[in-house]
């Protein structure tokens, strides 16, 4: 018999086993069989909310298995932990910080307590300020230093700061304010920012430098090198810096002696996460090139979403459905990483998004409260959109070794309604997800092959590479159109899904204190590399390309 691997706590030690039999079971079984068993499977496997469908018929799963991973969450106290975190208590123990990136989609008149200070207020205060700068921009009574409108935005940033804004912002292209193009510079490679400055008039460009504590080493060097370009091309004046570059900070004073007017800093608070971030100021490229009412749809889809996780029942409640069938596949089914799919070309940076969401909230090592886990936690997120994808990676997915459960993304109604295009687009994504349930038997494939005309012996050779084993478990998750409210309410379902899964994991989802030592290898080697001399103060790898670098 198999060992049952360690659950995450003694208390779900029983549960845990009751799991581990029961995949054991599930492995022997077929999705295509179990289609053919229950025709109304896709009834009793699926949930509408508003304008969402999460269809999660085909997954491995039957209703056994949805009862013993309720229990399992029952057990994990996660309705408790849900209370937690929407009530302001500090969840995020290793930084004694409360989690409430909910707080910042909150309706005005909602009460959320931190400290005994209900945060709301501020919230809208920023909200309000954000929304006044908006339409200075907009209406053209912000102008840059010789008087004429303001036509880029260019927000940098890096981690949470820029791939959420980015994500959005990119997602959200039909909605754009006639006149303004956004940009996006992260990397710390000069190519980056060099690359966008090009394209630039300093007359009409507005910086947003996202840093909380305006220090951040990659996003203050961009910002630096973007601020010597605006003074190179406008006269050298340092006065005109304040008509071109705004902060997202909580550092007053850096801000200011950067050029910024603290009027132009727009604060966010220590309980709003990185990865977490764009619902607060950090939004504020989003708010410029879509308008404050689209952001605000932005954010009352995600607080759709929130209601919905709060209020529903676990088997009826998208989030924990999703969350569960990841504790399910990584620690039951042996599933390592998990594919997102979405079937829009304007959601191509999601999975990159979702990349750092859920990795680096669950790619953790250690518990709660701070021992080792001998349990698996966060799986491999990646993903591209389709089809691209498919000539390409879904070929392992298909028929490789590796099992990769993959959430397919599908508006049913696109933006851009030319020729076939979007029936083509929606005709692959549901294929694909037919086609990696069903797969093909060898007797298809030689049938297939005969009616194609071959004979005996080349049927005989061909038909092995034909066969397609099928049972690979899909979610589709289709929104009705791709708008600010279903953006938000989709990003909000993720969001919860990666809290499900850390409270069954016994992990803090809300720290990354594993960024942190390659930052401080970083400072060292960065004035080793300026300095004379071989260096000889690390291992030889690390001394060897040093010296090498030096060289060259």
């Amino acid at each position: 018999m198999a060992k049952t691997p360690p659950s995450p706590s003694p208390d779900l030690a029983p549960i845990w086993q009751s799991l581990q039999a029961h995949a054991g079971e599930m492995k022997k079984q077929h999705l295509r069989d179990m289609f053919a068993a229950n025709p109304a499977r896709f009834r009793d496997f699926s949930l509408s909310h508003g304008e969402m469908l999460l269809d999660f018929s085909k997954n491995l799963i039957d209703a056994k298995t949805l009862r013993l991973l309720e229990k399992l969450a029952q057990q994990a106290e996660l309705e408790s932990w849900i209370t937690r975190m929407f009530r302001g208590d500090r969840i995020n123990n290793t930084e004694n910080r409360a989690v409430l990136h909910t707080a910042l989609r909150a309706p005005a008149d909602a009460e959320v307590t931190v400290d005994g200070q209900n945060v709301i207020p501020e919230v809208h205060r920023v909200l309000g300020q954000m929304e006044n700068f908006c339409a200075r921009v907009h209406d053209g009574s912000w102008t840059g230093y010789t008087g004429k409108a303001i036509t880029d935005i260019v927000n940098i940033g890096i981690g949470g700061s820029d791939l959420g804004p980015h994500m959005v912002s990119t997602a959200l292209r039909p909605y754009w304010k006639d006149g303004l193009s956004a940009h996006f510079v992260s990397n710390v490679d000069g190519t980056d920012i060099n690359e966008t400055l090009a394209r630039l008039n300093p007359e009409t460009t507005l910086f947003i430098i996202a840093s909380k504590t305006f220090t951040t080493r990659e996003t203050m060097t961009n910002a630096h090198t973007a601020r010597q370009w605006f003074l190179d091309n406008s006269e050298n004046r340092h006065s005109h810096v304040g008509r071109h570059f705004v902060a997202v900070s909580t550092n007053a004073s850096a801000v200011q002696a950067f050029g910024i007017d603290k009027d132009n800093m727009f604060e966010f608070w220590d309980w709003v996460g990185g990865r977490y971030s764009l619902w607060s100021a950090i939004g504020l490229p989003i708010t410029l090139i879509v308008g404050m009412d689209n952001f605000r749809k932005l954010l009352a889809g995600a607080h759709e979403m929130d209601e919905h996780f709060r209020h529903a029942d676990f088997l009826q409640n998208m989030p924990v459905i999703l969350g569960l069938l990841g504790v399910w596949y990584r620690n039951f089914l042996g599933a390592s990483n998990h594919a997102i799919l979405p079937y829009d070309h304007s959601l191509r940076l999601l999975p990159a998004y979702l990349q750092q969401a859920d990795m680096e909230s669950n790619g953790k090592g250690v518990s709660r409260d701070g021992n080792p886990v001998d349990w698996d936690t966060g799986p491999i997120i990646w993903g591209q959109p389709g089809t691209n994808g498919q000539h390409a990676f879904f070929q392992l997915i298909h028929q490789g070794t590796e099992m990769v459960p993959a959430d397919f993304i599908l508006p049913a109604r696109t933006h851009h309604p030319i020729s076939e295009h979007h029936e083509i687009l929606c005709a692959n994504c549901i294929a694909q997800t037919e086609a990696l349930m069903r797969g093909k038997t060898e007797e298809e494939a030689r049938e297939e092959l005969a009616a194609a005309g071959m004979d005996e012996a080349q049927i005989e050779a061909l038909a092995p590479h034909k066969v397609f084993p099928g049972n690979k478990p899909t979610n589709t998750i289709v929104l009705r159109q791709l708008t600010p409210f279903n953006l938000g309410k989709l990003i909000a379902l993720y969001e919860h899904k990666i809290f499900v899964e850390s409270i069954i994991w016994n992990i803090n989802a809300f720290d990354q204190w594993g960024v942190e030592l390659g930052k401080q290898l970083a400072n060292v080697i960065e004035h080793e590399l300026d300095s004379a001399g071989d260096c000889s103060s690390h291992d030889s790898s690390t001394n060897g390309l040093v010296n090498y670098l030096k060289r060259q």
